[in-house]
């Protein structure tokens, strides 16, 4: 079974095709830059040069056209036709309260999905875009949306509500949601199996350190909390988002410096973070480096990062009644030995010893802290596609696919 995961941004597009079969990547590659002139394509094969073009892509649609194309082309294809697709598997930013797992597309779902777009009006529609542009072309393709929010759907109440209003909640939507739970969720598996043991036996603190953060509390394979809120800009100080603030400051701000709310909402989504206290970067190599060399402002903001993850591990740590194992991953948890190292120091209470030398290295599936640490600490590369790829498998081989 062959399965191509579709993953949509407001000006870009991720894909992978999956043989699930032996969960063999075929060919990957992305689009940036959708809706432009110069929007670049890139193509990838195992054992083979990586295509890369520039050119004009006006949409989505025509982005799936050319890499369809591409899949079956004689020369840089990997499939001979379109038929050899048996499914797509799509990320979906937000399913709020509706969607608690993965879910096959049907003219419902879509009208659900509009709806969940009120509340994340950033993410959802270009997901939308993606399953629309995927229908028109394969319409006898069965489609599967996979959602960011639904790990997180197991928190309870007093986790997940604000202090706010009840009608807020039930007349609004307005709760914590979570976001990155499919990269949680894979995490959280993979490294019970690298201990020879079972989720349900073990206290997780997944931290995924990217440009975009958060941190959540699995218990007994569950998620119980998790960093990120009503939306993605809450919680721990990422590459150019605030994360946690005093609501208090908005209207300050708005006042202060003359500006419309919106103009205060891209500062703390886009102006923010790591960017805005360092003044440097929201790379967090290139901070680092500003920091090696006597840069004050970027020490700073690599202390507050690392501040606030520690400190969210320790709280995580207490709702859960201890905890066995730590693991890092994505772009910074996977790569940034400093960090990790920074982030540890000082959470020895909990039973953490990491051992540097196991720590210097980079986006490998390894264990970290020293033989015989009572809380493990592991390093464990997410892989969100082929998460995707199994809820799709899962949900559609069962489907009589002639109905198709």
């Amino acid at each position: 079974m062959n399965v191509l995961v579709v993953n949509c941004g407001s000006s870009s597009l991720k894909y992978q095709l999956i043989d699930m079969d032996n969960e063999a990547v075929l060919a990957k590659g992305q689009f940036e830059k959708i809706g432009a002139e110069d929007a670049i394509f890139t193509h990838k094969r195992p054992d083979a040069e990586k295509l890369e073009r520039v050119e004009p892509i006006l949409d989505h649609k025509q982005a799936l056209k050319i890499l369809l194309d591409i899949l079956v082309d004689a020369e840089f294809g990997v499939i001979s036709s379109m038929d050899e697709i048996d499914a797509v598997g799509h990320r979906v930013v937000h399913g709020a309260e509706k969607f608690a797992d993965s879910v096959l597309i049907t003219p419902a779902v879509m009208e659900a999905l509009e709806e969940c777009a009120k509340i994340a009006p950033l993410h959802n529609p270009p997901n939308i875009q993606g399953i629309e542009a995927c229908e028109a072309i394969m319409p006898k393709v069965p489609q599967v949306a996979v959602f960011d929010t639904a790990f997180h759907q197991t928190m309870p109440a007093e986790a997940f509500l604000y202090g706010l209003p009840y009608e807020a909640y039930t007349e609004l939507g307005v709760r914590r949601y979570g976001f990155h739970g499919t990269s949680h969720k894979y995490v959280a598996q993979r490294v019970a199996e690298l201990m020879g043991k079972h989720m349900s036996d073990l206290r997780i603190i997944s931290c995924h350190l990217g440009n975009g953060s958060s941190v959540s509390a699995i218990k007994a394979g569950r998620s119980i909390d998790t960093s990120m809120g009503f939306t993605p800009l809450s919680g721990l100080i990422m590459g150019t988002r605030c994360g946690d603030i005093d609501p208090a400051i908005v209207p300050f701000l708005m006042d202060k410096w003359d500006m419309t709310y919106h103009e205060i909402d891209a500062i703390m989504n886009k102006k923010s973070g790591v960017l805005g206290i360092s003044g440097v970067s929201n790379d967090f190599r290139v901070i680092e480096e500003a920091a090696e060399e006597g840069n004050k402002r970027a020490q700073l903001a690599l202390d507050m990062f690392h501040y606030k993850v520690r400190s969210t591990i320790g709280a995580y740590a207490a709702v859960m009644g201890g905890v066995d194992v730590i693991v890092f991953t994505a772009g910074i948890g996977e790569n940034g030995i400093g960090n990790r190292d920074a982030i540890c120091n000082g959470l020895e209470y909990l039973g953490t010893r990491l051992d540097r030398e196991r720590n210097n290295v980079r986006g490998k599936e390894t264990e970290i802290s020293v033989e015989g640490s009572k809380v493990k600490i592991f390093v464990v590369p997410t892989n969100e596609e082929i998460m995707i790829a199994r809820d799709t498998k899962r949900i559609t081989s069962s489907l009589v696919m002639k109905n198709w």
